[in-house]
């Protein structure tokens, strides 16, 4: 792995990217996946006045993870982390924490104080569930049958400060 540079800045290419990484995990649904380019497209339109913040993790130029995030309206502080997301080919070498400590530094120095993250309960999420715990989030709440009968929504949160 060559050394990973970090840009805030959304590119049109971008679009491609996110497609692209989403797609590879093979845990989002058709749905899930038009949703992160949804939120991409919206940020490309809108500019800085769109809530949706990103952070792009980039190998030789190329996008190998994201972050998109924002904060809660009406809230003082806190942050949904809506994706985080590592291409398959760097998928478990430790990007995702990199990238997870840099989103969480740009929320502190922004004035977050808490940042929130939703995943599902389903046995196939079990390292999405380690990674968080892993990184200082704390599973605050679960929504049963949030998703489907058999798949319920967790909630970890973590203190920033």
């Amino acid at each position: 792995m060559n050394p990973i540079t970090f840009r805030q800045d959304i590119e049109p290419l971008d679009l491609g990217a996110i497609l692209n990484i989403v797609q590879s995990s093979g845990f989002f649904s058709a749905a899930e996946v038009e949703l992160a380019c949804e939120l991409a497209a919206d940020r490309l339109e809108h500019g800085k006045q769109c809530s949706y913040q990103f952070l792009f993790a980039e190998d030789s130029g190329q996008v190998v993870g994201y972050t998109c995030y924002g904060l809660i309206p009406a809230t003082a502080g806190s942050y949904d982390l809506y994706w985080i997301a590592i291409s398959d080919a760097l998928r478990g070498c430790g990007l995702g924490k990199i990238l997870l400590q840099k989103t969480e530094d740009l929320i502190l120095n922004t004035g977050g104080l808490q940042i929130y993250a939703e995943t599902s309960s389903r046995s196939q999420y079990a390292p999405t569930h380690r990674f968080y715990e892993n990184c200082g989030y704390i599973p605050e709440a679960v929504l049963k049958a949030f998703y489907a009968p058999d798949d319920s929504k967790i909630i970890y949160s973590k203190a920033l400060k």
